[in-house]
């Protein structure tokens, strides 16, 4: 049969059942799952220097484990010394296996790394989908210190399928989302 996350594993025998029969639905088909996982990060200086990109790219691949790519303005700012299709930021998105495999590694290794770690917030955007801004990319475990040139955030959108923000909050939940109470 092949390889199975095991997040995927307990979303199918675990959450499934959970969520159809907290929210009564009357197929499997309308219970909410996660879709993607967006890594996106934008790099303000890159005006002055082409290379905070490129390292932008090259660490955000490593935290994915697939390919990022940059991000390019889409239009001209003159206050910012800024030109259209100038490269700004860097972005990956996750889906299926690696999406799984991303949100374990970031459930149980990246987040409990975080210091004075007390729990994410709990405000989605009113669509079932979630927004969780990281402030030092060196939570990560494939990210070498000594290796990296700064410390720059990133912002992690979790995209649900769910049609209200209680289906997205408990879906996440049920994955192990450390919310603050």
């Amino acid at each position: 049969m092949g390889y199975t996350p095991n997040l995927r594993k307990k979303y199918n025998d675990e959450i499934v059942p959970a969520l159809k029969e907290k929210f009564s639905y009357s197929s499997v088909m309308q219970v909410p799952k996660l879709e993607k996982i967006i890594l996106s990060q934008g790099v303000g200086k890159a005006t002055l220097d082409k290379k905070l990109v490129e390292n932008a790219v090259k660490e955000m691949s490593m935290i994915a484990g697939q390919k990022a790519f940059a991000t390019m303005s889409k239009k001209d700012v003159s206050n910012f010394k800024l030109r259209k299709g100038m490269p700004v930021g860097a972005k990956v998105t996750l889906r299926n296996d690696r999406m799984y495999e991303f949100l374990e590694r970031f459930l149980r290794v990246s987040l409990p790394r975080t210091r004075d770690f007390r729990g994410v917030n709990t405000k989605f955007d009113g669509r079932g989908n979630y927004n969780l801004g990281v402030k030092e990319q060196i939570m990560f475990p494939e990210i070498d210190i000594d290796k990296i040139p700064n410390i720059t955030g990133m912002d992690i959108t979790f995209v649900t399928s769910a049609k209200t923000d209680e289906e997205g909050f408990e879906l996440l939940q049920n994955f192990g989302f450390p919310f603050k109470k």
